[in-house]
């Protein structure tokens, strides 16, 4: 049987680039790192924000998403939004998530077992 360490670290492999894909998706509305964080959690993309706030610093210095800050409220926040370099990067790697996808239903049903 396999352990839970294994299998987590194997879960986290797996969800590390589709965080990048879902934070794409999400921000095409745009919204502050603490409600991005909220909204992919609840939507199955648990994120520790540690994780998330370098990410986004990543993706903003790629050109992939924008900023601006929202000083109307008592306190600031750094809204985010997927730039049009974004949502042509998100195309691709969509395309290409769907591919891995068709792949590997192939794979299943051609492995008997």
């Amino acid at each position: 049987m396999v352990s839970e360490d294994v299998l987590r670290t194997h879960l986290q492999e797996l969800r590390r680039g589709t965080v990048v894909v879902a934070s794409l998706v999400a921000l095409r509305r745009p919204d502050y790192g603490y409600a991005l964080l909220q909204r992919l959690t609840d939507h199955g993309f648990p994120v520790d924000a540690n994780t998330l706030y370098p990410l986004l610093r990543r993706l903003e210095d790629q050109g992939l998403l924008t900023s601006e800050w929202n000083t109307e409220e008592s306190r600031p926040r750094k809204f985010y939004r997927t730039s049009d370099e974004g949502e042509s990067m998100l195309t691709r790697l969509l395309d290409d998530l769907a591919a891995v996808q068709t792949s590997i239903t192939g794979l299943i049903q051609g492995v008997e077992r």
